[in-house]
């Protein structure tokens, strides 16, 4: 593991990670809660995020002329990603997709980069069943997008969530930057120190 990946999932261990009992979004209920926001709104875990996502998708050929997902928890991954990417000189824009259309001013769902047949990674903070994941997808591609990869942040691992995003998104690809699992035992190894 690469050093700035240990230390995003380090981040999210400590700002993002809860023990207790909890009703997710999904319906169902958890022992352990992952906020990302915590992280990917923390500057250093912005900064870190945007490297990584851009990392990944480099390393998978994506090559992408924008990034974004379903509001909220995919708007500071795309937004880090958009502005490491100007860093780097290879310019990704970021879009956000509303999840309904506005019903005043314009009516757009999609708010920020909007170039149709635009080639676009769908990404998320958290995939649990993979519902905001999937409409983000189906939205992206209404919208004239041709979505050439997937990625969210952290695979719960649950709910037959892989199964669900990688049937909405093929032919694309579904890709998790760290599981529960990894971040539980990375939360298990601090504990035992």
């Amino acid at each position: 593991m690469s050093a700035a990946r240990a230390e995003l999932l380090a981040l999210l261990a400590e700002k993002s990670f809860k023990l207790g009992h909890f009703k997710l979004s999904s319906g169902g209920t958890s022992d352990y809660y992952v906020d990302c926001r915590t992280t990917t709104l923390d500057a250093r875990g912005a900064r870190l995020v945007g490297e990584l996502v851009l990392d990944e998708i480099a390393a998978r050929g994506w090559k992408p002329e924008a990034i974004g997902g379903l509001t909220l928890g995919a708007d500071p991954i795309a937004v880090a990603a958009a502005v490491v990417s100007s860093e780097r000189g290879t310019p990704v824009n970021a879009f956000l997709v509303r999840k309904a259309e506005k019903q005043h001013g314009t009516g757009q769902r999609i708010e920020g980069f909007r170039q149709g047949g635009a080639r676009v990674v769908i990404v998320d903070d958290v995939c649990t069943t993979g519902a905001s994941t999937i409409q983000a997808i189906e939205a992206a591609r209404e919208a004239g997008f041709e979505v050439v990869g997937v990625l969210c942040l952290l695979e719960r691992e649950e709910a037959r969530g892989r199964a669900n995003v990688e049937r909405a998104a093929a032919p694309a690809p579904f890709v998790a930057l760290f599981t529960a699992s990894q971040l539980r035992e990375h939360v298990k190894g601090n504990q035992a120190r």
